[in-house]
Formats: C-alpha cells, structure tokens, sequence
C-alpha cells in the first residue's frame, strides 16, 4: 500500500516532481508519525527501473529509501529503556533497545555459539532457546513491556562479527524460532545499537563511513538507513526499500 501511494501521489499531482528526485511525505496513522520516501523522478516522471534488490524478496527493482522519524521509544519510551546500553542478565551482557522494534541485543559467544549457525541448528538447541526466554522474561520488565511471556517482544537478536562486508551479523528471533532474515525495525534497533559506543552490538560492528548499514541475517544482509550528527549520535533511521508498478485501474461512475 505504500508502494503505491508514495509513486501515486506523484503521478496523480499530488506531490509536485523536485527534479532527478522526489521527497514525499507519508503520514502512518498506525502510530502517528512521519514517514519519508525518496522516489526517483528522472525528467519530473517516476521511475521504477532499478537494480535495487532486498535479500529474501523475488527480483530487482527501484530503490526507494525510507525514513522514520520519532521511531526512538516508539513501544518502550526511550531508546535505551533501563537508562543503560548494557544490562546483564543471566551474567549475559545485553542491550535492550527501542528503535521502531523493543530487541534484546547479545553476543552469541557467551551462549556457546558462533553467530553463523543456520536456523535449524538453533530452533533444534533447546538449551539454548531456554536461555534466550529467560533472558527475554526478565528484559521485559527493564523494558518498561511488563510480564512478556504471552507477547512477541522484546524481540531476541543474537550478534556476531560480520562475515560478508556488513556491520553486524544477527540471528533474531520470534520468541523461540529463528527468523530467517529479520524485521525491517528490528534491523533499524540492532543497527542503531552498533552505534552507541559500548555493548554487544558496538563491540563487534564495523561501521561505515556513510548512512547504509547492511545487517547480516541468515538469508543475506537487511539494508538500513542510519543518519547520525557530528558526534555519532543517530538523528534519523528508515530502510531501504523496493517498488515497481503492478497494476493500474480507474473506475467510472455511472452518471
């Protein structure tokens, strides 16, 4: 649906083309903030060729960067709920965070694991997803979530060093299944975590020079949008996403 409403309020006059590229404003009644897109306009048309590609997703097509605004605490009511980047549960370090997606970021290692293990590897270790709910149920509270056992967040992402040129390996999960990429905000919490200077995340990211994070996933790498100031701290986070036209139909009245 937002597909075709950021290229259709272009081709239907309701946003004017700004040259080789146009912002377009989207209102998300879901939560009331603000969204922006980026669509491509090449001569003041919308373009949808491209060789934009979303690992998970069938085929190519053009890019449209997206960015959220107010997404920080967005659940929780702040972007670190507990105050702090790092808590230790368990005698396990993690971030919990809140960025668009409540997450509990922690290293993998300490869990006896390599972080590249495939997700019928983990949803098999039961030893592990008891660790993973005990930590989650006493996240929730720190959280500001409550009693979390019947809810699917605070999402769980374990991390890990980079394997293919991202900034972060993760395997997340949906209370005790492996995810097999990761959600589009959970991407944008993990992500945002890397930044904070101290945890998991940050101990084992390598960050860009730019505002692209790729965050590695099982099938590939989810590409996020990170816009930080002049002493790193992140002032606006979205995703990287893809659109072509499907279909176009116009219904007549009758007079």
């Amino acid at each position: 649906m937002l597909f075709r409403t950021w290229r259709g309020r272009i081709e239907r006059g309701l946003v004017a083309p700004t040259g080789d590229e146009t912002e377009v404003l989207i209102h998300m009644y879901n939560t009331g903030e603000i969204a922006t897109a980026r669509v491509l306009t090449p001569g003041g048309r919308v373009s949808y060729e491209g060789a934009a590609r979303i690992d998970g997703v069938p085929g190519d097509a053009a890019p449209v960067p997206l960015v959220f605004e107010g997404l920080a605490g967005a659940m929780c009511g702040a972007l670190l709920p507990s105050g702090r980047a790092v808590d230790m549960i368990d005698g396990v370090a993690c971030t919990p965070i809140d960025n668009g997606m409540p997450c509990v970021i922690l290293d993998a290692s300490p869990m006896g694991l390599r972080g590249d293990e495939t997700r019928e590897a983990l949803d098999a270790d039961e030893a592990q997803k008891t660790s993973l709910e005990s930590i989650r149920l006493q996240a929730g509270p720190l959280m500001s979530l409550g009693e979390v056992g019947a809810q699917s967040v605070p999402k769980m992402t374990q991390v890990s060093a980079p394997r293919t040129g991202g900034v972060i390996a993760t395997r997340s999960f949906i209370l005790h299944r492996c995810h097999a990429t990761i959600g589009v905000f959970a991407a944008v919490s993990v992500a945002t975590a890397c930044t904070l200077g101290e945890g998991p995340a940050a101990a084992l990211a390598v960050l860009p020079e730019g505002e692209r994070f790729a965050v590695e996933h099982p099938g590939g790498a989810a590409e996020v949008l990170i816009r930080r100031d002049a002493d790193g701290r992140v002032t606006g986070a979205g995703t990287l996403r893809t659109a072509r036209k499907l279909f176009e139909e116009r219904v007549f009245p009758r007079a």
